[in-house]
């Protein structure tokens, strides 16, 4: 099967471009193959992209095709496990066609929109509910809570029985589809003067639980209005995904943190099974019972259309969760 994929032209120093991309014509075969039909994105491909890469999974190289998440069809296979036609997910990138043993694929009940298997909600729920311990009373702020992790993030909080969830993103028309569409109870735009104030202003007796995707002043406003015994979910630090190794993931102030009886609780995006299926369960209730909005924009376009998609989510300029499906 002929196929064309995006390869790594070069590793990434500095901000991302479309020179660092290349669009390939290769082959593909195997025990199955699957035509890609959605293909998830996310902001953490950029590490892997970096020669200094931090994440502890191997970087991706020149040559090599990127990408993660992928949802498809299959076209042929020689398993018994699959068959033509069947609904999978994979974690073979950005490719249209893609090939390999059916051990390689997760058969997927059909829905009406496969973009729900694309989310970043293993993240989000692992952090919030096992790594904070998220539950009754919890007062709860969420770091760059229109993005993919944090606006599902927010709406766990919510689900598992937090008292109030505040949210920051970057422009006013995020925040007013935090409050308004996502159900946070409180949000504000981080340009938006001081962190701090903000935060002291809507969590008067403090937070209890920060979950944080930013780092940088979110994380030090956060610090400076958490309650005694607050715990901290560290996801990420996007506000310095640009620089240096150092810079990208700065060491949290662990003094300041023991100081104010603060928990730091950094965690992986790296997930196993038993976690994904913990939050598929939750995610199919909460549902049905009309308590969740899943946010998501998916972007029409062939394959060449996906690197530029992904430099735009860098740029803050979609919302949710973000795929592309190829036509």
């Amino acid at each position: 099967m002929i196929t064309r994929e995006i390869q790594l032209t070069t590793q990434v120093v500095g901000t991302p471009t479309l020179d660092h991309f290349t669009v390939t014509t290769t082959e593909v075969e195997g025990e199955v193959v699957v035509r890609t039909d959605q293909i998830g994105l996310a902001a953490t491909y950029l590490e892997l992209m970096r020669a200094d890469c931090t994440i502890p999974v191997p970087a991706w190289q020149p040559g090599q095709r990127v990408g993660v998440a992928a949802i498809g069809t299959v076209v042929r296979s020689d398993s018994p496990e699959l068959a033509v036609g069947d609904l999978v997910q994979s974690m073979t990138g950005w490719s249209e066609y893609s090939a390999g043993p059916a051990t390689q694929y997760t058969k997927l009940d059909p829905i009406a929109d496969p973009g729900y298997y694309l989310g970043q909600g293993p993240t989000a729920y692992y952090g919030m509910a096992d790594v904070a311990g998220v539950g009754e009373g919890d007062v709860v702020f969420v770091s760059g809570a229109a993005g993919g992790v944090g606006s599902l993030a927010g709406q766990i909080a919510k689900c598992l029985g937090a008292a109030r969830v505040i949210g920051s993103a970057g422009s006013p028309a995020k925040v007013d589809y935090l409050v308004n569409e996502l159900g946070y109870d409180a949000a504000f735009d981080y340009r938006d003067g001081s962190v701090a104030d903000r935060l002291r202003e809507l969590a008067p007796e403090g937070i209890s639980v920060f979950f944080d995707v930013v780092g940088g002043e979110q994380y030090q406003a956060a610090l400076q209005t958490a309650g005694p015994g607050a715990r901290f979910a560290l996801c990420g630090s996007l506000s310095s995904q640009l620089g240096g190794a150092a810079e990208r993931f700065p060491k949290p102030d662990h003094a300041a943190a023991q100081a104010r009886g603060v928990e730091l609780l950094p965690f992986s995006c790296y997930h196993t099974p038993d976690q994904i299926a913990a939050w598929r369960e939750h995610f199919r209730t909460w549902l049905g019972e009309g308590r969740f909005v899943y946010p998501q924009t998916v972007i029409k376009g062939g394959i060449e259309d996906v690197p530029q998609a992904f430099l735009s989510l860098l740029q803050g300029s979609y919302r949710g969760n973000v795929s592309v499906r190829l036509s």
